[in-house]
């Protein structure tokens, strides 16, 4: 039996940056749509999300590809309404959009950098939930799922890109508790070291460096099996959190690392 079967899924962020493996918001829109939702595949990149939609279609998938840049309130707000006119509503809200372009310590990063990132990784959260929670009010259900990073707990020299995951994850939890009596359920990831395109080929290609060398280097740091995760691994965990069977389960804030973030001390 399919998990999401009968559901409405929007996914923001199902396009992803070229490379050699998939990205975690175009791996979670098909796992999506392979147990069962209908899916609005939400990216800038209008292209990226009709490739994420065709290969969700070529699977007899259900998709629909829309433009959004979701650091603008107006087209938050038309996403939602677009989702609700082609599928009737909202049951799933998957955020996953994030950029640490230009960040730095606090003496080297530059005023613009830091608001960008801001908008882009946290503020795009708020404005997602901003319009699709009276939908879900309205439906008596629903279920948000939000990507933050192990950076939020983890040190790193990434001051805003930290400080905007800190804040997804302080997010998450205000939403759980505010919208819990509607029966709104509202959980984090927080993906670790990924071999992704976004994690490889762009940080690679930023420090000039072998995308083999970055690879072992990001490998060696991971606790269980020296070995990054993939994007399979956070659609997996979203996959759980949006079905049934996490009904109980708000406000969690889960890792998905490898045991990174267990290292304390």
């Amino acid at each position: 039996m399919k998990r999401l079967e009968g559901k409405t899924a929007i996914v923001v962020g199902a396009g992803q940056t070229p490379g050699e493996t998939i990205g975690n918001g175009r791996a979670t829109a098909v796992l999506f749509a392979r147990e069962g939702a209908r899916v609005l595949l939400v990216d800038r990149n209008l292209e990226s999300a009709r490739e994420t939609q065709s290969m969700i279609e070529s699977e007899g998938g259900t998709a629909s590809a829309f433009e959004a840049d979701v650091t603008r309130e107006a087209e938050c707000e038309a996403l939602v309404q677009a989702c609700c006119d082609a599928y009737g509503g909202i049951d799933i809200l998957h955020n996953n959009v994030g950029i640490a372009t230009g960040d730095a310590g606090p003496t080297h990063l530059r005023e613009e950098n830091w608001q960008r990132i801001l908008d882009v990784n946290l503020t795009s959260v708020f404005l997602t939930c901003k319009h699709a929670l009276p939908v879900m009010r309205e439906q008596g259900s629903g279920v948000i799922i939000n990507i933050s990073s192990i950076a939020a707990v983890c040190a790193v020299g990434m001051l805003a890109y930290k400080t905007s995951k800190a804040g997804v994850n302080a997010l998450t939890h205000s939403l759980a508790l505010g919208n819990a009596r509607y029966g709104i359920r509202v959980n984090a990831i927080m993906p670790g070291l990924m071999n992704t395109p976004m994690a490889i080929e762009q940080v690679s290609e930023l420090r000039g460096m072998e995308r083999e060398q970055l690879v072992q280097e990001r490998n060696a740091q991971v606790p269980l099996g020296a070995k990054m995760g993939t994007a399979w691994d956070i659609a997996y965990a979203a996959l759980f959190l949006a079905s049934d069977e996490a009904k109980f389960i708000t406000g969690v804030v889960l890792p998905v690392d490898g045991g990174q973030s267990a290292r304390i001390g």
